[in-house]
């Protein structure tokens, strides 16, 4: 029997430590959102934002949530559910900042 680990080439494979927050909240619309908000040192300080219903996760930071559509389509949402989340989402992701 061969060994299915021989052909991986991985191109990177760390540990770090992490905060992750629980958040739950309803909107005007009655959406319920439960979700996980895990910040890490990586994605150059944005949030991983999973949506815990769903299963889906981005890395979110405020240019993400400007641009038009981008909530709705990644979280499968209607226009006034992915404005109530990016009027959350705005308290807690940072800007994005980028290394030389």
């Amino acid at each position: 029997m061969t060994n299915p680990h021989k052909e991986l080439d991985f191109l990177s494979d760390s540990t770090e430590s992490t905060s992750t927050r629980f958040v739950t909240f309803i909107g005007a619309s009655l959406k319920r959102f439960d979700l996980a908000i895990t910040t890490t040192n990586r994605f150059y300080g944005k949030k991983l934002v999973t949506d815990l219903q769903n299963g889906k996760t981005a890395i979110l930071g405020t240019d993400d949530l400007e641009e038009e559509g981008y909530l709705e389509h990644v979280y499968n949402l209607e226009e006034e559910e992915a404005d109530e989340l990016k009027s959350f989402l705005y308290q807690v992701v940072g800007d994005p900042y980028f290394t030389d």
